[in-house]
C-alpha cells in the first residue's frame, strides 16, 4: 500500500487526506514509513536487509535528506528501552547549524515527532531530551575536541561535504561510538569531492543512498523547480547540487583538488603580513553577486597562508564593509585591499564610514581572470601557499575555475578575493614587515 501512495500523483494524495478526519489526517502526518520514498528509508528496510554501520545519504538541495535523518533519529530514540543506553551524536557544520537545521528546522526533530512524543530541547546544554531518557547531544564540526569523552550509541552527521575539518571530527567520533550493541552513524549531506567522502564510498560497511532533488518534486515550490532546478539542470553545478554527483576537478582547472589538498595545514607560523582582500559585486540585492572575502598572511618562512573565508552572499555595501573592517581587527591585518573595478572611489568610501583609520589599498583589474589567476596558481604548484584548515566554497570554486573566469557557470566572487590577497603578499614590491610592541 505504501507503494501505491507513493506512486499516485501529489493532487491525488491531496485529496485522499482532505477526506480525512482532523485526527486521522494528524495520524498520516506522523506516520514516514508510509508516505516516505523508499530512498529515505533505512537500507534494511528499503533494500531488504544488509549490514552496515555508516549510511552514506548523498541528497541534492531540497531532496528530503534532513527529513530522512530526524525520523532515522525519531525511531532509535522511541525505540529505546532503556534510554540510558540512547545516547545519539548530532553534528551540524556549526552549532547554529545543528540547531536551526537538525533540530528546529521545518523537517527537524521537533517537527517530526507527535506532540506526546516530542523531546525537549534544553538549549543551555545543547540536548535534546526524549520523556523515556533518550538523549541527543549536539556538537560543532568546527570543534573536534568536542567530541573527545562523550560515547554514543549512534550518531547524524549533517553536511558532512562542508565541514572544515572533516577527517579530525570523523576520526574523534568513531573513537565515541562504542555504546550499545550496534553503533550506527547516519551521513546526510550534498556531495562534494573530498577525500573523507570518497573514503566512505569504498567502505564495504558503508551503505550509500543517492537522491536528486526531482524525487521530491511533488514537495517543492514550482518556482524553485522552475527558476533554481530549471536553471542549473545539466551544469556542472546543477549535477553536483541537483543531482547528488560527486565531481572531479575539470580537466583544465588552474587549482587541482590534490594540489589544494597537498598544501594544507593545521595552524600557520608567525606571520609578518596579514591582508584583507575583497571583491565586492556590482550591486546588492536577492539577485546580486556575492561578495569575497578572503584573509591571507605571509609566514616569517615565506609562505603564503590563507586564514579565512569570510564571503558573503548578497550583502549590502555597509555589511560587508563591516565584515571586512571586523576581519581587519579579529586578525590583527596589515590592510584591506579592495577591488574598485565595479565601485570605483565608493568601496573605499564605504569601507572608511565603518573605520575611518583602516589602511586601504584600491586594485585595479586590467587583465582577465584567469591571466590574474595563473601567477597566483604557480605559487600553490611551487609549495608557497598553504591553507590553514578546510574552505570548501573557497575550493569548490578554485576547482571549478577555468579559462573561461568563471567557476560552476558563476562569477568566482572568493577566487578573485583570494587572488588579490595573494598578489598582494607574494606578487608585489615587498613591503615593511610590521612592528608589535610586547
Amino acid at each position: 500500500m505504501r507503494n501505491a501512495w507513493n506512486a499516485s500523483p501529489p493532487q491525488a494524495r491531496l485529496t485522499v487526506l482532505e477526506g480525512l478526519a482532523p485526527h486521522e489526517r494528524g495520524f498520516f502526518r506522523y506516520d514516514f514509513e508510509f508516505f516516505a520514498r523508499d530512498d529515505q528509508l533505512p537500507p534494511a528496510e528499503a533494500q531488504g536487509g544488509g549490514d552496515w554501520t555508516t549510511w552514506l545519504m548523498l541528497g541534492g538541495r531540497g531532496a528530503g535528506k534532513t527529513r530522512a535523518g530526524a525520523e532515522w533519529v525519531r525511531k532509535l530514540a522511541l525505540a529505546a528501552k532503556d534510554g540510558g543506553e540512547c545516547r545519539i551524536a548530532l553534528i551540524g557544520e556549526t552549532l547554529r547549524q545543528a540547531r536551526s537545521v537538525m533540530v528546529e528546522g521545518v523537517s527537524g526533530l521537533l517537527a517530526v515527532h507527535r506532540p506526546e512524543e516530542r523531546p525537549r530541547f534544553e538549549a543551555t546544554k545543547q540536548q535534546l531530551l526524549w520523556p523515556n531518557g533518550a538523549i541527543a547531544q549536539l556538537f560543532s564540526a568546527e570543534d573536534p575536541e568536542s567530541l573527545r569523552g562523550p560515547q554514543f550509541s549512534a550518531a547524524w552527521c549533517d553536511e558532512l561535504g562542508k565541514w572544515r575539518r572533516p577527517d579530525e571530527v570523523w576520526a574523534m567520533l568513531q573513537f565515541g561510538l562504542r555504546l550499545g550493541a550496534q553503533p550506527r552513524q547516519m551521513v546526510t549531506t550534498t556531495p562534494r569531492p573530498i577525500a573523507l567522502l570518497k573514503s566512505l564510498l569504498e567502505d564495504p560497511l558503508c551503505a550509500v543512498t543517492r537522491m536528486p532533488t526531482a524525487a521530491n518534486a511533488a514537495n517543492l515550490a514550482p518556482s524553485f523547480l522552475d527558476t533554481i532546478v530549471g536553471r542549473y539542470r545539466g551544469t556542472r553545478l546543477g549535477r553536483q547540487e541537483l543531482d547528488a554527483e560527486i565531481l572531479e576537478d575539470r580537466e583544465d582547472a588552474l587549482w587541482p583538488r590534490a594540489l589544494i589538498e597537498r598544501m594544507r595545514v593545521k595552524t600557520a607560523p608567525e606571520l609578518r603580513r596579514v591582508v584583507v582582500a575583497v571583491d565586492p559585486p556590482a550591486s546588492s540585492g536577492p539577485h546580486a553577486d556575492a561578495c569575497g572575502i578572503i584573509v591571507a598572511g605571509l609566514g616569517a618562512d615565506d609562505r603564503a597562508y590563507v586564514l579565512a573565508d569570510l564571503t558573503r552572499e548578497r550583502a549590502r555595501p555597509l555589511d560587508w564593509a563591516r565584515a571586512c573592517v571586523a576581519a581587519y581587527r579579529r586578525f590583527e591585518a596589515d590592510r584591506i585591499v579592495a577591488e574598485v573595478n565595479q565601485g570605483g572611489d565608493l568601496v573605499e568610501t564605504v569601507i572608511r564610514q565603518v573605520d575611518a583609520s583602516v589602511p586601504v589599498r584600491a586594485v585595479r583589474a586590467r587583465r582577465g581572470k584567469w591571466l590574474r589567476a595563473e601567477p597566483v596558481a604557480a605559487l600553490y604548484e611551487q609549495g608557497r601557499v598553504a591553507h590553514v584548515g578546510a574552505f570548501p566554497s573557497l575550493e569548490d570554486e578554485m576547482s571549478d575555475f577555468g579559462p573561461d573566469g568563471l567557476s560552476a557557470g558563476a562569477s568566482p566572487d572568493r577566487v578573485d578575493a583570494l587572488v588579490w590577497a595573494l598578489t598582494d603578499l607574494m606578487l608585489r614590491a615587498p613591503v615593511t614587515p610590521r612592528v608589535r610592541l610586547v
